[in-house]
């Protein structure tokens, strides 16, 4: 903002900031398997093309409003409880695209996950800011690149359970684990108030 460049100090030794880098980086691998499979998901449910995209509009408009909501939820609760309800309302959704029959599980995964990622995604990267002020882009990458390798790992994982059972609820099931747990690790790494 001032328009200094320089070297930022090192990250500070932090068990706070590792949780929340750790989070960050399990939230990756869960969100990414629904955001990855939906479309395989409907078609093992029997969708056709149409509903295909009538799942990924849903997704998109519910992630229209979904930054202003889970922000106004963050003011109230906080930062760290808001990232962990956004991880439990995608676990919901991520359980429902495969767990619920016919139309109504592919959709509400898809309004849940699209209500959630891309606010669960920038309540991270807060958290990140937050804790490490003076070195925010040392932060925010080693936040990118946890939330990265959750990302490149999540399909993979996904990919062979699914192919070991034959269809995505097992990958699925693993998935709301992970977001369950990222949850919590974010919960627990909230600073605590005296």
């Amino acid at each position: 903002a001032n328009g200094a460049d320089g070297r930022e100090p090192a990250l500070p030794k932090d068990r706070s900031l590792t949780k929340i880098i750790v989070a960050y980086g399990l939230f990756g691998f869960g969100y990414i398997v629904t955001a990855t499979f939906l479309v395989a998901i409907v078609r093992q449910g029997g969708g056709g093309r149409v509903f295909e995209a009538m799942v990924w509009m849903v997704t998109g408009l519910a992630g229209i409003p979904s930054v202003w909501l889970w922000q106004k939820i963050a003011g109230k609760i906080g930062l760290y409880r808001a990232y962990a309800c956004g991880c439990l309302v995608e676990v919901v959704g991520v359980t429902a695209s495969v767990a619920m029959g016919g139309h109504i599980g592919p959709l509400l995964g898809g309004f849940l996950l699209g209500g959630t990622f891309i606010a669960i995604t920038a309540l991270g990267l807060q958290t990140g800011r937050q804790l490490a002020p003076q070195a925010p882009r040392r932060i925010l990458a080693l936040m990118t690149a946890s939330f990265g390798l959750g990302q490149i790992i999540g399909p993979i994982v996904a990919g062979l359970l699914a192919e070991a059972s034959g269809d995505f609820f097992l990958a699925s099931i693993v998935a709301a684990a992970v977001l369950l747990v990222s949850g919590a690790v974010m919960w627990s790494a909230a600073p605590k108030s005296p």
